[in-house]
């Protein structure tokens, strides 16, 4: 049985934040005359981000972009209960708008929302129940009866763990039609005050949606999901965590990233890839989730890849910021969009360190 991914959809807070004004608005958090607002604001430049969307962001009459949510000149920041209460406020319609996109992209039989069977929900930004699920089978107007399954806290791959389970429901049930949602909101876990790997953060992370539309028949541009895969690298679990604090949500991220990623990806990764009879010089396309700049720029080396194929990670990164799990959905959609020939393979890594990947053809 193949699963086909049938429909995507995407989601963005209305309002786009430029680099320059992010880092002018965590220095504004930061006590009057703090040094850690020049060196970040050097940091933001250096990232690859021009912009980012935050469903805190708002425009005041002069047209400029602000925010009220955290209080000024006060490096903690609200606590984690606060942040959790606005995800649970603006999370929702955020993924109903992804959903609703990606239904329509099926088309007018596969996007009915009252055939989906199944409802995977994914994010690592936020917690609530009821939560994301049950607003989704209201505003969308889901069976009662849909089958719920949510994959959190996992981080920056979380949407190909979601399609790795959707895809499993599919392949031990024909008729099943599964609804994919990831939603993150990266800005309600701003620290100014964090340290070197929070400050990271901050230069990349932005709020987003996507969802997918998958099922065992094709339609319209479906693209088949040939195989799905997950490695743990060898001594990496210092490299990346993602723990729940006092005042939002605390990342480590370690300098050693991308070198740990260029180090231990192959041969695994080719050899994941000839199980299905593929080389990497094979694979057409590529998703590869934007962690940061040098995050792709060891998988282009590691892969021996050619600077256009990454060229679609770049071009995300730069206009929206890394919207942890949606990300590599925002690839895929716009790769679809500009006919991107197949095999395609995504590719994202998370805390652990993990890489997961999923292969189209």
């Amino acid at each position: 049985m193949t699963t086909h991914m049938i429909g995507v959809g995407t989601a963005l807070p209305p309002v786009a934040v430029p680099q320059a004004r992010a880092a002018e608005m965590l220095g504004e958090l930061l006590p009057e005359g703090d040094r850690r607002a020049r060196s970040a604001a050097a940091l933001f430049r250096r990232t690859g981000v021009r912009s980012r969307h935050s469903v805190l962001a708002e425009v005041d009459g002069a047209g400029k972009v602000h925010q009220t949510f955290f209080p000024l000149r006060d490096p903690l920041g609200p606590g984690t209960a606060a942040r959790m209460s606005a995800y649970c406020e603006l999370a929702p319609g955020l993924a109903a708008e992804a959903a609703r996109a990606a239904l329509a992209d099926a088309g007018p039989e596969a996007g009915q929302a009252a055939s989906i069977t199944h409802l995977v929900t994914v994010s690592c930004t936020g917690f609530g129940a009821p939560g994301v699920d049950r607003r989704l089978i209201d505003d969308l107007g889901l069976s009662p009866s849909v089958e719920r399954t949510n994959v959190g806290f996992m981080g920056c791959h979380g949407a190909l763990n979601g399609l790795r389970v959707a895809r499993a429901f599919v392949e031990a049930d024909p008729r099943a039609r599964v609804l994919l949602v990831a939603v993150e909101l990266s800005s309600l876990h701003v620290q100014p005050g964090g340290g070197e790997g929070q400050v990271v953060a901050n230069a990349l992370f932005a709020d987003g949606a996507a969802a997918l539309v998958l099922g065992s028949e094709p339609a319209g541009r479906a693209w088949p999901v040939r195989a799905c895969g997950s490695r743990l690298f060898p001594a990496s679990e210092a490299l990346m965590s993602w723990q729940v604090g006092d005042h939002g949500f605390d990342i480590s991220l370690s300098a050693q990233v991308p070198d740990a990623i260029e180090g231990a990806l192959m041969p695994w990764f080719g050899e994941w890839l000839g199980e299905s009879g593929l080389r990497v010089e094979d694979v057409a396309s590529w998703a590869v989730h934007p962690g940061g700049p040098r995050i792709v720029d060891s998988v282009q080396s590691v892969l021996g890849l050619a600077a256009d194929d990454v060229e679609v990670s770049r071009e995300i990164l730069a206009e929206l910021g890394n919207m942890s799990s949606p990300t590599v959905l925002f690839i895929l959609k716009r790769l679809m969009e500009r006919g991107a020939r197949r095999p395609c393979v995504a590719m994202a890594f998370g805390p652990g360190l993990f890489a997961e990947v999923a292969l189209f053809v």
